[in-house]
């Protein structure tokens, strides 16, 4: 009963404060981060000689070095030739960056998978490069790629406890406070993972919604 009354009086509403900085921190890289995989895999793709192994070499770093240490980059390193930022968006970046080079992963896939036949019927037709690709093939693409990119944001979601790090106090920070002052790590840590269960859950739910919403019927794969 004792552990019950700590974690509904001091547990919940320290996870509930540091939550909000959680959500404000997955949003944004969520949608940074796609439109980087996008724009990434779009060039290791339909890139020339020079943009295509630029776009390769991102993603070689930042699918290489460890993400902590992208963070640490970001918050600590930079001050060294004068550029400052914030807590928050030295994560966001860090996060971003990341996770574009992971999203490009399955939007070049998905891009390969569809045929070049589609590219020379749109350009017969008067479409120009980017009109096909914008109109035409990346729709295709972010449907097929879907079930990798939502992976990732939910990679993303538990990414997102490493930013107290870098002092961005988000939940786990505001765990690992509190734990530090009452010694209760079981309960506090436990509670923890409890709540990113939930809400991973209730993304994969999500996501799987819009996969079906996006399904289009005669071009999928069933399993009997």
């Amino acid at each position: 009963m004792e552990e019950l009354q700590f974690i509904q009086n001091e547990v919940l509403p320290s996870l509930f404060k540091g939550f909000g900085v959680s959500f404000r921190l997955i949003v944004p890289s969520a949608i940074l981060g796609l439109c980087i995989g996008v724009l990434i895999g779009s060039v290791r793709v339909y890139g020339n000689r020079v943009l295509r192994p630029l776009a390769e070499l991102y993603v070689t770093l930042f699918r290489g070095v460890p993400l902590v240490v992208q963070l640490f980059i970001w918050y600590f390193g930079l001050p060294h030739i004068g550029i400052y930022l914030t807590p928050f968006v030295a994560s966001v970046a860090g996060f971003s960056l990341c996770s574009g080079a992971y999203h490009s992963e399955y939007i070049r896939g998905a891009l390969l998978s569809i045929r070049s036949g589609q590219l020379m019927a749109a350009q017969a037709l008067g479409f120009s490069k980017a009109q096909t690709m914008v109109r035409i093939i990346l729709p295709q693409a972010l449907r097929l790629a879907l079930p990798g990119c939502g992976n990732e944001i939910i990679y993303l979601i538990k990414y997102s406890s490493l930013a107290y790090m870098v002092t961005c106090i988000e939940m786990t920070g505001e765990a690992k406070i509190l734990a530090s002052m009452t010694f209760k790590y079981t309960e506090v840590f436990l509670t923890v993972g409890a709540v990113y269960l939930a809400v991973v859950s209730v993304a994969s739910w999500l996501l799987g919604m819009l996969e079906n919403r996006l399904r289009l019927p005669g071009f999928e794969t069933h399993k009997a």
